[in-house]
């Protein structure tokens, strides 16, 4: 893009990328029809991150795509010093786009004397100079709510709904893996025309679960788990042997953010688990790329988002 920024669109959008996910924001370049602006990020001998912008922002909506996914320190950091350079180049607006939103399991107080760090992540974003967030499935809806700037909060459960609905998959029952995950299983079960399940689970602590009972019908069925977030991986794989022991004939999974970490590869490839299906919120590793795991894209859904924020356009009648 030339260095006024001249494009077919309301206000004059430029689209930047760091370092956790360049091929996502390459796509969403691409659906936009504009090319990922100049930016250079480099370190210091010292660790220091260094950004360099090579190329005029003045008066533009400037657009930036970076998940806080693993390394997420690093990752905050990028983006906070990016924003800092936008301002002082004069972007018109700075808008985030975070298709993962780290930290965001840290969303309360559940003990004494802890932080809330999602609200610190906002609040550091914001002082920054961030103008707008646009992000995917927040771990905890009331995250929207941390931000003193317009938030549009996008939907994966469509995507990962067409793609079961182009499998002809019979005699479905949807299941959520905790009471937390009820609205966005019942979302899917809404659009496959299913029923839904619970699995009612506690946790003893962190990334540890243990599943105590099944609410719902699941013998014979052919049972998809969906969640927002799969991290070790622990919960998914319990959930499937559970089900499967309830008599269900199959198992599926899917999730919108593969953090998969730790022992989560190992624990899908023993679980019982058919398929699982993720986006590309969070970049794989070659490593994490095994033959039960698919990958879809939410470029277009964040590119269409985008497109509209710029034109002043309804985002919420995407999911409509």
């Amino acid at each position: 893009m030339s260095s006024d920024c001249k494009n077919e669109f309301k206000r004059p959008l430029q689209l930047f990328t760091l370092n956790s996910n360049p091929d996502l924001a390459q796509e969403i370049a691409d659906h936009i029809g504009v090319p990922l602006g100049k930016c250079t990020v480099s370190q210091f001998s010292d660790g220091e991150t260094r950004i360099n912008i090579e190329e005029s922002v003045r008066g533009c909506d400037v657009y930036i795509i970076q998940s806080t996914s693993n390394p997420v320190n690093e990752n905050l950091m990028e983006l906070y010093i990016l924003i800092d350079a936008l301002k002082r180049a004069s972007a018109a607006t700075i808008n985030i786009v975070i298709p993962y939103y780290g930290y965001a399991r840290q969303d309360r107080k559940a003990r004494s004397r802890e932080p809330i760090t999602s609200k610190l992540v906002a609040n550091l974003m914001e002082t920054a100079g961030a103008d707008r967030i646009v992000t995917l499935d927040l771990h905890a809806p009331q995250i929207q709510g941390f931000f003193d700037v317009p938030i549009d909060h996008l939907q994966a459960v469509p995507i990962l709904s067409d793609y079961f609905a182009e499998k002809n998959l019979e005699n479905l029952v949807i299941v959520s893996p905790d009471h937390g995950g009820v609205i966005r299983a019942r979302r899917m079960a809404d659009r496959l025309k299913a029923p839904l399940g619970i699995i009612d689970k506690r946790r003893p602590s962190p990334n540890v679960a243990e599943v105590m009972n099944i609410i719902g019908e699941i013998e014979g069925k052919t049972a998809i788990i969906i969640d927002d977030i799969i991290d070790t991986a622990g919960t998914i794989k319990l959930a499937a042997d559970a089900l499967i022991e309830k008599g269900a004939r199959e198992v599926y999974a899917c999730c919108t953010h593969p953090v998969l970490s730790g022992p989560a590869i190992e624990r899908i490839e023993e679980s019982k688990i058919k398929e699982l299906v993720v986006t590309n919120t969070i970049a794989l590793e070659d490593s994490k790329r095994i033959d039960k795991i698919t990958q879809l894209s939410v470029a277009n859904l964040i590119g269409e988002a985008i497109k509209r924020v710029n034109r002043d356009e309804s985002v919420s009648s995407l999911f409509e």
